[in-house]
């Protein structure tokens, strides 16, 4: 059995050694805290890559996600095509009142066209204003940390590849443009000199005619 008042004895010089110390609260919101990269505080929408599939509607388990679209004709491409109908969204909205931040919707958008954000200053008075629409989500697609580096001997993306391929193609198009233009100024430069001389010709044989003549007479 130990001896009486040991434990109250513990207890404050336990609090007499936390009052020594500095505290390092931070004071919000005058200090921002710093989040780690993955914060799962928002949702962002990259609008250009929504092709309106419906699959994170569709695997929401709180059915939070509310979008609207309709169906647009899309010209061929080429002359004698057939044309093509593709969704157009109008409407993609959250109620981060319902939403319980599993990130299921993210994980299975195929077009990565919702990302997580550390955002977490978005609090209501009323709580149906917690339904964000697409374009206070686009607003938070700003906020998105960038991805961390891949691994120096890690393959390169089949994306990165793709545009790369296809920026070289249009740099070497223009490249072959404005050299035929080059050509053609040089071309044009050098034929108006041969014009020049011709018009001389001209002058001269009429001053010889001219000049015949008097010695006619």
């Amino acid at each position: 059995m130990g001896i009486p008042g040991s434990g109250l004895a513990k207890g404050l010089a336990v609090t007499l050694r936390t009052m020594t110390r500095k505290s390092h609260t931070a004071q919000y919101p005058d200090a921002q805290p710093e989040l780690p990269p993955r914060t799962r505080g928002v949702i962002g929408l990259f609008e250009e890559n929504c092709t309106v599939c419906m699959l994170c509607a569709r695997e929401c388990p709180d059915w939070c996600i509310y979008i609207d679209s309709h169906k647009e004709t899309v010209p061929p491409a080429a002359p004698g095509g057939r044309e093509r109908s593709r969704n157009v969204l109008d409407r993609f909205a959250i109620d981060f009142a319902l939403c319980m931040y599993c990130g299921i919707c993210i994980e299975v958008c195929p077009f990565d066209a919702l990302f997580w954000s550390p955002e977490f200053e978005y609090a209501e008075e009323d709580i149906r204003d917690l339904t964000h629409e697409r374009d206070k989500l686009r607003e938070w697609m700003w906020t998105v940390p960038a991805p961390p580096a891949l691994d120096p001997r890690a393959e390169e993306p089949k994306e990165l590849a793709a545009a790369r391929k296809a920026a070289d193609k249009l740099a070497a198009a223009e490249a072959a443009q404005a050299a035929q233009a080059q050509t053609e100024t040089e071309a044009d430069a050098e034929a108006e000199p041969g014009s020049g001389g011709t018009v001389g010709n001209d002058n001269g044989s009429g001053n010889g005619t001219e000049n015949g003549n008097g010695a006619a007479s």
